[in-house]
């Protein structure tokens, strides 16, 4: 593996140790600041419209610098905004810090996964994107479960304080194995780029993204008090089941760079759908221990197996159609994956909050796949042996 992407795999571990650590420590932080732990799944909601909003904005204003620089800025900010975290004295300073901190995702993992994208063999695009965003999956299997036993046992300040530290390794990773010079393509006025949002095409997968991964966050984000208060394990037990959930993730997200190299819309149905019947099936099975254990690999691994095909076929389109807009296409992808975030956890608290209860987030999720679902078969359809 070229040590470049070994970079980027460091900083998406970083990043993703972040992006789902809130998870595990909501409640903490609610008793902090006196808020519900409803409220405090805003936490999740901001950080994803801080990537969704801030992250396509600074790709456009930063099309012309180098892709190192550019990068390390990223990291940077990245930084900044984790020690605001943890020095937030109330709850609006944490929304706004989570927010800005959301600023460096989008980019990051926009342009990082363009540069994976040409580091290998044309045939392995799909595999490299993949090994990136494996960083993202591996902290889910480490660095959020560890994050939220610093969060129990030293408090939630702790958490963001050592997320800071990853981000300094990672600013070290990238500032040491990135090459100085990596070809960016073609540089297209500010006018011509902005065209990508007005393409059909590209917009039809982002949306593909926002409701075909955003459906499993409906659950995700209260998994947590799903699993203590409906299936009735401890807090001990939702722990190590998270730790589970991830190792999950991590086979599901090789498994599916693997199999997307080719034809990632169709390879795409097949797993939205399979998503869907898994998360309908969490419903029914979320009441006994065993079944919900074996329901919940299948979640994992399902839900982050679309993630390279769907990074890999919005480039495809934008490579297609508006050639040299793959960077901001790429980058309003990661930003549609986080706007999906910030709708299933949201559309989630009100489920919680509604007569439905904890119980009814996973079919309401499946809903959110089964659009997903009908429109990658309406995308796949007219793009059908042209890519």
């Amino acid at each position: 593996m070229p040590a470049a992407l070994w970079a980027l795999t460091i900083s998406a571990f970083a990043i993703g140790t972040t992006e789902f650590v809130a998870v595990g420590i909501l409640p903490t932080i609610a008793e902090s600041l006196h808020v519900s732990v409803s409220v405090s799944g805003l936490l999740v909601s901001i950080y994803a419209l801080g990537v969704a909003i801030g992250g396509p904005i600074l790709t456009v204003l930063t099309s012309k610098a180098p892709r190192k620089q550019l990068l390390v800025s990223m990291m940077l900010l990245f930084i900044a905004g984790h020690v605001a975290s943890a020095l937030a004295p109330d709850f609006i300073s944490l929304l706004i810090s989570r927010f800005i901190s959301g600023f460096a995702h989008a980019v990051f993992f926009g342009v990082g996964a363009t540069i994976a994208a040409t580091l290998v063999a044309p045939d392995k695009k799909a595999s490299a994107i993949a090994i990136m965003f494996a960083g993202l999956t591996v902290a889910i299997i480490v660095g959020v479960p560890l994050g939220t036993f610093i969060g129990q046992h030293f408090g939630w300040r702790a958490t963001f304080g050592g997320v800071a530290i990853l981000g300094l390794i990672a600013f070290a990773a990238t500032w040491a194995l990135i090459p100085n010079r990596i070809s960016s393509g073609p540089i297209l006025p500010l006018k011509e780029q902005l065209k990508v949002i007005r393409n059909p095409e590209v917009l039809l997968v982002l949306a593909i993204t926002a409701f075909g991964y955003g459906g499993t966050f409906v659950v995700f984000t209260y998994l947590a008090s799903l699993l203590e208060h409906i299936t009735g394990f401890s807090a001990a037990s939702v722990s190590l089941l998270l730790l589970v959930y991830g190792v999950a993730i991590a086979l599901g997200n090789l498994w599916g760079g693997k199999v997307s190299n080719h034809n990632p819309a169709k390879v795409l149905i097949r797993m939205f759908i399979a998503q869907a019947a898994a998360l309908a099936l969490f419903t029914l099975t979320a009441n006994y221990q065993v079944p919900a254990v074996v329901t919940l690999c299948l979640i994992g691994g399902l839900s982050f197996a679309t993630v390279p095909g769907l990074q890999l076929y919005v480039v495809q389109l934008a490579q297609k159609y508006l050639p040299g807009t793959e960077g901001i296409a790429s980058s309003l992808n990661i930003s549609a994956f986080n706007l999906g975030i910030a709708i299933g956890a949201y559309v989630g608290g009100m489920v919680v909050d509604s007569p439905l209860g904890l119980v009814s987030t996973p079919w309401v999720g499946a809903l959110f796949v089964l659009l997903g679902v009908g429109l990658t078969v309406w995308s796949y359809r007219r793009n059908r042996g042209d890519l």
